[in-house]
């Protein structure tokens, strides 16, 4: 866990990625780039889009080859154990079983063993678990209630009351479905008042209620909807927050799994935060996926990320003062080196290529694999007659965690 030091304000910020075990841990490598997050059968202004496309970009579903995404289609037992498998990271909570209708061929084998194992789903009597049956609303809300352990803080039946057609909730499921109305996991449309438990749940129904799971376990930032079920008022959140100087801030740099510079060279980056940063009630400050613009600048002999900007995933742009740790380790390029494996998953400061370039005699070195696409040309002379260059290599995803120097003052509102 990021540890924040020198706090200074009565609002403590907080990582949500805490590990313990028997505990729901955030997936860290849930936003594949490639993940497709609009569909051409879900409007903008679905009831549901916004659920969708969230959990689109975390991997945890996804839609058809031809674009689509099918709402409103059924949801099996087995496609939602792959699901589940894929939003949520838990620790076993018992000895996985071999159910006799789901053989080991089957493509959700594992995917329900998992679910069954980690105490989200179970199976029915005779050993049974029905992996092609639909499955209806109430058994998905009891699935996430229990898998997360989440019990009701007040009575059963005054909180079901809330429902008009609560007199349909099935016995097993109704302390369960208090537990997930008292922590707004249940989401109705149309209307937010008809729980309609025992019809069949659609892939836009599923993607709501995991969302909300996600949310209310501090994996996910809250949608505003006016379909989720809430039986008390919160009171609205703080106009800003100041996250204090000292604090970390994890991120990681997509295009590549690692950085050379030469040790005097300035280039241009920018990296994205790689987890929520949010307040111990809650709020995050500063979303998963906001971007900081800076750059890697020479120092100590070796090279620092210098933060400049901080542009969040609403939009909002702020300034910026955070530095990462000094990097002194080096890797060193001679003559003969096969440039394209010193170029492999890398990515290159303009004088790092220019260097790589003329000790190498590879002229080929093309501007998508510099930083800021600059042109190295003018550069190579500095390097002519040199049999090896010593650079500055940057493990990105490592070793650009940045401390902020400075308070920091983000707007909620």
């Amino acid at each position: 866990m990021f540890t924040l030091n020198r706090w200074q304000s009565k609002t403590a910020l907080i990582m949500a990625m805490s590990v313990t075990a028997g505990t729901v841990a955030p997936l860290f490598t849930v936003t594949p780039t490639y993940a497709q997050t609009s569909f051409s059968d879900v409007s903008s202004n679905y009831w549901g889009s916004q659920f969708i496309q969230q959990l689109s970009q975390r991997g945890v579903i996804a839609g058809f080859p031809d674009g689509t995404f099918r709402p409103e289609e059924p949801v099996t037992r087995a496609q939602f154990a792959a699901m589940i498998n894929k939003a949520f990271n838990k620790s076993a909570q018992r000895p996985a079983i071999n159910f006799n209708d789901v053989p080991r061929n089957f493509w959700a084998y594992n995917a329900i063993r998992q679910a069954y194992t980690i105490g989200f789903l179970s199976g029915y009597p005779g050993n049974q678990f029905r992996p092609n049956q639909a499955i209806p609303r109430e058994q998905v809300l009891v699935s996430l209630a229990n898998g997360l352990g989440y019990a009701t803080t007040g009575n059963v039946e005054t909180t079901l009351q809330y429902f008009n057609d609560a007199s349909s909730i099935s016995g097993y499921a109704r302390s369960p479905i208090a537990a997930a109305t008292d922590r707004r996991i249940v989401v109705n449309y149309p209307n937010v008042r008809f729980l309609n438990p025992t019809v069949t749940a659609s892939r836009a129904q599923v993607a709501a209620f995991i969302y909300q799971a996600l949310v209310s376990s501090n994996q996910a930032t809250a949608i505003n909807s006016p379909y989720i079920v809430s039986l008390v008022t919160t009171p609205p959140p703080p106009i800003s927050v100041t996250i204090p100087q000292g604090t970390s801030i994890p991120v990681k740099y997509e295009q590549a799994e690692k950085i050379l510079v030469t040790k005097d060279e300035t280039a241009p980056l920018t990296l994205t935060t790689s987890q929520n940063v949010i307040t111990q009630d809650g709020t995050v400050v500063i979303p998963a996926g906001s971007q900081v613009i800076g750059k890697l600048q020479p120092a100590q002999g070796g090279s620092q990320f210098v933060a400049e900007k901080l542009i969040l995933t609403t939009g909002k742009e702020y300034n910026l003062n955070a530095s990462s740790e000094v990097i002194t380790r080096t890797e060193t390029v001679r003559k003969g080196n096969s440039t394209s494996s010193i170029i492999k998953n890398t990515v290159l400061g303009a004088a790092a290529a220019a260097g790589v370039s003329a000790v190498t005699g590879d002229r080929a070195i093309a501007t998508e694999e510099v930083l800021g696409g600059a042109g190295i040309g003018a550069l190579i002379g500095l390097f002519f007659g040199k049999t090896s260059i010593d650079l500055i290599a940057i493990e990105p995803n490592t070793d650009l965690n940045m401390t902020i120097n400075q308070n920091l003052v983000v707007n909620l509102r």
